[in-house]
């Protein structure tokens, strides 16, 4: 636990008092009719009325805003409490389509007659997290670029001018800023408890979505506009992030076990955790995924002040300052620059699992999609909330006291821990390049199989004369290149004849098994994601001028079989075919390069000078250059086989000065 007497909240005293008691300050009896007329209009006048400011009359006074809503929220959660939901459903379903996700709305009277804080508390969640959406694609009717942060969509002049400026302020009381009740960000950094925010305002929330979608019909219809609503976010990628086994009940119950005796758990968050195994259970993974992020963040929290010895932080800080979220956590350095204790305690395993699902841009960045409404919850995969729940495990897990796992038990989970531990990266800038020469070198493999014509004359053209010539110049400054690379100590390949190795299927191996090897990547500098950016580039131009020529080989092959060749076409497949072991070589020393290079990437950066690495930089993208002209001169289009050839010369020859002139230095 952070500091020596045991938290019951992580509330600081001063949000305490805002979201659990100041509302309750003010007993008074408020008329329903006051705030919902007989056709169920929300009567926004009252609402707005209640809405204090400061003595400047421009800056909203949060404190005595919420006392003046405590007794309004009370009658609204007293009125929705007395409805059957039949008649709740008949009252406010039109009202809410305008969300996209009318059925979430509907279903919470049920979930608030439970009186389930647990449950009421994730529901709050996915509501505001939806309202966030919705109220994007408001927005967007007459505005660009919606703001990523609810806050700041709250501020909005575009939405001001649509609901108008006294409603946006009552939405900000709720949501909008660290000074006021801040329900959306208290709930998903995972501060409050179950049963710490009061059912009426979840009540308060549904009144003000269906108030929201009558201002917008009216509003829509004086205007002649149009809602429309984005797409969901889909997950792409799954299959990279099939890290666990699956989760067998064995498992679960014994993971559950886990939660008292763990001190990653917090004794007041359990039912959470909870709620969280038993939605998994009960398929609903983006339940899953939306209770256990709050609380993974917090066990992470506190794991944090542990270690970097400030249990101060586990909090909510006040509004002057910011909250200890995922991006300190997770953060290198501490905001007084000192080092972060907690990524050399989580280990790089973890550490790398937390980036890729959090926060790499190729990644799922899970939290901020479920977190911003952005993902269709009834299609959130059960992949990626497997992937969630036994990385969950794991840290519970390693949070045990010791020596008080079973050999039996520990048997069952084993899985799950031989997975944590041995995760690397996906979705890091150099997997991602490790990713994308594996696919190259699949592709490249196979130009061993491609159909190959035997055109008339072929052996005897001058043209293809000359193509030996300069391919057996080719392969000896290729032996030259790979010799100066194993100079330079950044060789990570072995061979007696380079030239001829890179066309052997060794030289696949030995590429495909670096492909897989780790390479240390937390806390890049920025100069090492700007050369494997370059690296990244280039991979890729080279799979695509590989996979060019598979499609152009192929389709010339059916057309010489047809005899539908026509004379231009028939020679142009000539110098196709007389190009492509070039070619070959060529591509497979560039893809060396990249391999090479990435795997010294922290040498080719850290230890160059300024002007040293701006050379390397530069030479780089020389051959960045090469692979994008190589993609339009191979193209289906062009087929420029000739310019292609003589491209390849020059790079040749750039690439053999450049590390002839590392050698010397």
């Amino acid at each position: 636990m952070a500091g020596s007497i045991p938290l019951t909240t992580c509330l600081s005293p001063a949000v305490y008092r805002m979201v659990c008691l100041l509302g309750n300050e003010i007993q008074e009896n408020v008329d329903i009719a006051s705030l919902l007329d007989k056709e169920n209009e929300v009567c926004w006048g009252r609402i707005c009325e209640k809405v204090a400011y400061q003595s400047s009359g421009e800056e909203l006074d949060y404190l005595e805003s919420v006392r003046k809503l405590g007794p309004l929220c009370g009658a609204v959660h007293a009125h929705f409490m007395s409805l059957a939901n039949e008649k709740y459903v008949e009252a406010f379903n039109n009202w809410f389509q305008w969300t996209n996700n009318s059925e979430l709305f509907l279903n919470a009277l049920s979930l608030l007659k439970s009186q389930d804080g647990t449950k009421i508390s994730l529901h709050l969640m996915k509501m505001t997290s939806c309202l966030e959406r919705a109220l994007g694609d408001v927005y967007l009717i007459i505005g660009k670029d919606c703001p990523f942060l609810l806050r700041d969509l709250l501020t909005s002049q575009e939405l001001a001018s649509i609901f108008s400026q006294p409603v946006m302020n009552v939405l900000k009381i709720f949501l909008g800023s660290p000074k006021s009740l801040n329900l959306r960000n208290i709930l998903w950094h995972g501060f409050v408890s179950p049963n710490e925010i009061p059912p009426k305002y979840c009540s308060m929330l549904l009144l003000f979505t269906a108030g929201l979608g009558q201002l917008l019909q009216s509003w829509l219809t004086k205007t002649k506009m149009s809602l429309v609503h984005r797409p969901y976010f889909v997950f792409s990628s799954l299959h990279e992030i099939k890290v666990c086994p699956d989760l067998n009940e064995k498992m679960l119950l014994l993971a559950e076990s886990f939660m008292e005796k763990s001190k990653f758990v917090l004794p007041h968050m359990v039912p959470f955790w909870i709620e969280s195994f038993n939605a998994f259970r009960q398929g609903r993974y983006a339940d899953c995924a939306t209770v256990l992020l709050p609380q993974l963040e917090t066990g992470l929290r506190l794991a944090f002040t542990t270690v970097n010895d400030c249990p101060q932080r586990m909090l909510t800080a006040e509004s002057t300052t910011l909250y200890t979220t995922f991006d300190e956590i997770l953060a290198k350095n501490l905001n007084d620059g000192s080092p972060n204790r907690l990524p050399a305690t989580l280990g790089e395993s973890v550490m790398e699992f937390l980036w890729d699902i959090l926060n790499h841009r190729e990644g799922p960045r899970v939290r901020d999609h479920l977190g911003h409404g952005e993902i269709q919850l009834l299609e959130f995969p059960k992949l990626l909330a497997t992937a969630l729940l036994g990385f969950s495990i794991f840290l519970l897990y390693r949070q045990l006291q010791q020596d008080s796992l079973h050999k039996e038990d520990f048997a069952v989970v084993h899985p799950i821990i031989a997975a944590a531990e041995s995760y690397c990266s996906r979705f890091h800038p150099i997997a991602l390049v490790q990713k994308q020469v594996f696919q190259c070198c699949e592709s490249l493999e196979k130009w061993n199989f491609l159909p190959i014509s035997c055109l008339d004359f072929f052996n005897e053209t001058r043209e293809h004369q000359d193509h030996v010539v300069t391919a057996l110049s080719f392969y000896s400054e290729v032996d030259h290149i790979i010799s100066l690379l194993h100079c330079e100590g950044k060789a990570c390949f072995t061979a007696e004849n380079c030239s001829n190795w890179l066309q052997t299927d060794k030289w696949f191996l030995s590429t495909k098994d670096l492909c897989r090897k780790h390479i240390s990547n937390l806390y890049c500098p920025r100069l090492v994601l700007e050369a494997v950016s370059v690296l990244h580039k280039v991979s890729t131009q080279c799979h695509q001028v590989s996979n060019n020529i598979i499609s152009t080989s192929e389709l010339r092959y059916e057309q010489w079989q047809n005899k539908i060749l026509r004379s231009r076409q028939r020679h142009n497949y000539q110098r196709l075919l007389c190009s492509i072991r070039s070619l070959s070589t060529i591509l497979r020393l560039i893809i060396t390069i990249v391999i090479m290079d990435l795997h010294n990437i922290h040498l080719c950066t850290s230890e160059k000078t300024h002007l040293e690495y701006q050379k390397y930089l530069k030479y780089l993208k020389t051959i960045l250059q090469y692979t994008e002209n190589m993609s339009t001169c191979t193209s289906p289009e062009k087929n420029r086989w000739d310019e292609a050839i003589q491209m390849t010369s020059r790079i040749i020859l750039k690439i053999k000065t450049f590390n002839e002139k590392n050698k010397a230095i």
